[in-house]
């Protein structure tokens, strides 16, 4: 298994927003080969930002990557960029394998 997560520190006056953005959005991760679930998960607040984390369970690091590439990443993607006044700078990109699973 291979997790990837993304962190977001989201403006309060933008949570929902983000939220919306997200439920909207077609992640065109269904047909991707390897993909397994996405969750995003909602964190802390605090008085400058909320906390978010986007994660996605791989089969493995070559279905991650082969994502990244994809036209498929390119097509989810598009317009990111639009929404960067939602944030408290970038995302955080948090990349995991998996060293014991129990079942």
């Amino acid at each position: 298994m291979y997790l990837t997560m993304n962190r977001f520190k989201v403006r309060p006056e933008a949570v929902e927003t983000f939220e919306e953005v997200w439920r909207s959005r077609d992640s065109h991760l269904k047909q991707v080969p390897g993909f397994i679930a996405f969750h995003l998960l909602k964190g802390p607040e605090r008085d400058d930002h909320v906390l978010y984390a986007s994660h996605t369970t791989w089969a493995d690091e070559a279905s991650f990557t082969a994502w990244t590439t994809s036209e498929a990443f390119r097509a989810a993607h598009r317009g990111a960029r639009s929404s960067g006044d939602l944030y408290l700078g970038p995302p955080e990109l948090e990349i995991f394998g998996s060293v014991i699973e129990l079942s």
